[in-house]
C-alpha cells in the first residue's frame, strides 16, 4: 500500500499536478511521528512552493487533526513544514494566526540561487549595468538587471547570471538560440531582459509582467509643409478661391460694360480728357489685362474718364489690396510651418522621406522578415532597396541624419531620445514625429513555462511598480521625448523647394513668351517672303508692259 502511494505521488510530481490549481490533502493513519512520515512519502516528491498539499494527521486520543502544509523551495531540497492548526469535529480550525496568503508565508526563499540570463549586445556593459554610465547601450538589460536585483531581495535569492548576445529566434531546425534557448532547456529560471511578447512564444516561455514601458519607433522631424503642398494654393480654402474668381469677374463686366457706354457716349458728346492719362480702349481684352494687373498688385497704366468707371476701378483695386494683404500674411506662416500629413506608414512608404533603422539584434531580424504588405515594402524599398547596403545605422549616427531632415530614423524611443537632447537645438526639437512600425506590445519578463516561482515572482514585481521603484529605475535609463519650449523663436530660410510652384509659373511665362516670339518671328519672315515675291511678280509684269510699248 505504502509503495503503491509513493508511485501514485511520484507520478503526480512528473505530471506537475501538485502545482496551482490543484489541492491536495493527505491523511496520515499510521501511528508515526508526522516528521517520520514525511520522510518516507515526500522524499521524493517535488511539492514546490506553488503547491497546495495539506496533511491532516489524526490524533487518536484527542480524536482531532493536525493539519500541516508541506512544500520545497526547490527541487531535491528539504521539506518546509507550514503548521495551519488543529481541527475538531464540532469545533473546526483552531486559530492559531495561520496566513492564508500563500506567496507572504513562503516568499523567503533562503538565499535560493535562482539563474537569470540576461541580453547584452555589446561587451562594455557588463561594466556599467548599475553606474548608470552609456546608458543607450544595452537600456533595455540595463533597466531590468536592477529590477531583478530588487526582486531577488524580495524573495531573499540569490541571482547567478548567464550572458547571451540575443534574446532568443527559432532556427532551421526549430531550436531557439539565446536567452530563450535556455528558459526552454531549463538551464535559466528567469529571463533577467524583457523582450517582446509574441505568438510564437507564448507557448514555450511564461510572460509575468511589463517592466520596461519603452517601444520602438520611426522618429522623424515632420517635413516643411513646402515639401508636400503647394503653399501657395493653401492660404485660402477653396470657397474663398471660388469668391476671389467670382470677384473678378463681376467687376471685370461692369468694368467691361461702363467701357463700353464711355465709348458710345464719346460718338455722340465731345469728352475732353483733362487728367492727361491713357484711356481704356473698348477692348474686352484691355479689361481683362486691367483686372489681372490689378489682381497681382501691378496696377494699371490705363483709366475709364467717366466717374463710374473710376469707382469701379477704385473698388477692384481696393478690394484686390485686402486679398493680397491676407494672402501675403498667411504665406509667410506656411512658409515656416511643419506638416502633419505624414501619419502612417503608408505615408511614409509613398513619402520622399529616406529611411534608416537601428543597428539592434531584433531590427535585423525583424524588418527582414515582415510579412504585411506595407511594412515588407518599407525594407525593401526604404531600408534594403536592391543592390544598396541595408540603411542600418549606429544610433548617433542616425539621430544626427534625423536632425538633417526628411529622414525617418527607427530607434528604441528612450535612447533615441537622449540623442535628441543632445544634438538638436530647442526649436529642432519642435514637431518630432513617432509612427510604430514594430507590431507588438512593450517588452515584458519572462520565465520558464510553468515554473513554479511563477506567482511569487509576478506579486514581487507588482510590488516593485506599486513601490514606484520600478518607474524610478525607468526614469534614470529612459529618456523621455522632449518638450517643444521655442516653438517660433527661430527664423526659417526660404529655400528654392519652397519657391518651386512660383518658378514653374515664372518658367512657364518664359517658355510661352519664347514660343510667341519664335512664332512672331516666323510668321514676319513668311510675310516679308510673300510681300518680295509680290513684289518680283509686280516689277516683271510692268517691265514686260513697257517693252511691249
Amino acid at each position: 500500500m505504502k509503495l503503491f502511494v509513493l508511485n501514485h505521488f511520484l507520478k503526480a510530481s512528473e505530471q506537475k499536478l501538485f502545482a496551482t490549481p490543484f489541492k491536495w490533502i493527505v491523511y496520515n493513519n499510521d501511528h508515526v511521528e508526522l516528521s517520520a512520515f514525511i520522510q518516507e512519502h515526500f522524499t521524493e516528491i517535488n511539492i514546490l512552493v506553488d503547491s497546495d498539499v495539506t496533511l491532516a494527521t489524526i490524533n487518536h486520543t484527542r480524536d482531532t487533526f493536525d493539519l500541516n502544509k508541506i512544500y520545497k523551495i526547490k527541487i531535491n531540497s528539504s521539506v518546509i513544514i507550514e503548521n495551519i492548526g488543529i481541527w475538531k469535529r464540532g469545533q473546526g480550525l483552531t486559530n492559531t494566526g495561520y496566513e492564508k496568503i500563500t506567496y507572504k508565508r513562503r516568499r523567503n526563499l533562503q538565499k535560493t540561487v535562482l539563474k537569470s540570463c540576461i541580453v547584452i549586445t555589446n561587451n562594455d556593459s557588463l561594466n556599467h549595468l548599475t553606474d548608470k554610465r552609456d546608458i543607450h547601450i544595452d537600456s533595455i538589460a540595463k533597466v531590468n538587471y536592477v529590477l531583478v536585483q530588487h526582486l531577488s531581495d524580495t524573495i531573499n535569492a540569490s541571482l547567478e547570471y548567464s550572458v547571451r548576445g540575443t534574446w532568443g529566434y527559432k532556427d532551421n531546425k526549430s531550436q531557439w538560440s539565446g536567452m530563450i534557448g535556455e528558459l526552454t532547456r531549463n538551464e535559466a529560471d528567469i529571463g533577467g531582459t524583457a523582450l517582446f511578447l509574441t505568438s510564437d512564444r507564448i507557448k514555450i516561455i511564461d510572460y509575468i509582467a511589463m517592466t520596461t514601458p519603452t517601444r520602438s519607433k520611426f522618429i522623424f522631424r515632420q517635413p516643411k509643409l513646402s515639401y508636400v503642398a503647394n503653399v501657395f494654393t493653401l492660404p485660402f480654402d477653396n470657397f474663398v478661391w471660388a469668391s476671389v474668381c467670382g470677384l473678378l469677374v463681376i467687376i471685370a463686366i461692369i468694368l467691361y460694360i461702363v467701357v463700353r457706354w464711355e465709348w458710345k457716349k464719346r460718338n455722340y458728346v465731345e469728352v475732353v480728357n483733362e487728367s492727361n492719362t491713357t484711356e481704356i480702349h473698348n477692348s474686352w481684352l484691355e479689361v481683362v489685362f486691367i483686372t489681372f494687373g490689378a489682381l497681382c498688385q501691378q496696377g494699371t497704366s490705363s483709366i475709364p474718364f467717366s466717374i463710374p468707371g473710376r469707382i469701379t476701378l477704385i473698388f477692384l483695386l481696393v478690394s484686390l489690396m485686402f486679398l493680397y494683404t491676407s494672402y501675403s500674411a498667411n504665406i509667410v506662416a506656411l512658409l515656416q510651418s511643419s506638416s502633419s500629413s505624414i501619419q502612417t506608414l503608408q505615408d511614409i512608404l509613398n513619402s520622399r522621406l529616406d529611411v534608416g533603422v537601428d543597428n539592434t539584434v531584433f531590427n535585423h531580424f525583424y524588418f527582414p522578415n515582415a510579412t504585411e504588405p506595407i511594412r515588407r515594402a518599407i525594407y525593401q524599398q526604404k531600408v534594403a532597396p536592391p543592390g544598396q547596403k541595408p540603411k542600418f545605422y549606429p544610433i548617433e549616427e542616425g539621430i544626427r541624419k534625423m536632425r538633417q531632415g526628411l529622414f525617418a530614423f527607427h530607434v528604441e524611443t528612450g535612447p533615441g531620445y537622449k540623442f535628441v537632447s543632445e544634438i538638436f537645438r530647442e526649436d529642432e526639437k519642435c514637431g518630432l514625429q513617432e509612427i510604430q512600425y514594430l507590431q507588438v506590445p512593450d517588452p515584458w519578463l519572462a520565465i520558464q513555462k510553468n515554473s513554479s516561482y511563477k506567482k511569487m515572482l509576478k506579486v514581487g514585481l507588482r510590488l516593485l511598480q506599486e513601490n514606484g521603484i520600478q518607474e524610478r529605475e525607468v526614469g534614470l535609463i529612459y529618456t523621455k521625448k522632449p518638450q517643444c519650449l521655442s516653438r517660433g523663436s527661430s527664423f526659417i530660410s526660404v529655400g528654392l523647394v519652397d519657391c518651386y510652384p512660383a518658378a514653374v509659373v515664372l518658367a512657364g511665362g518664359i517658355g510661352a513668351a519664347l514660343v510667341m516670339l519664335i512664332l512672331e518671328i516666323y510668321v514676319h519672315h513668311r510675310l516679308e517672303k510673300k510681300l518680295f515675291c509680290s513684289f518680283l511678280v509686280l516689277h516683271e509684269h510692268n517691265f514686260l508692259v513697257l517693252k511691249l510699248f
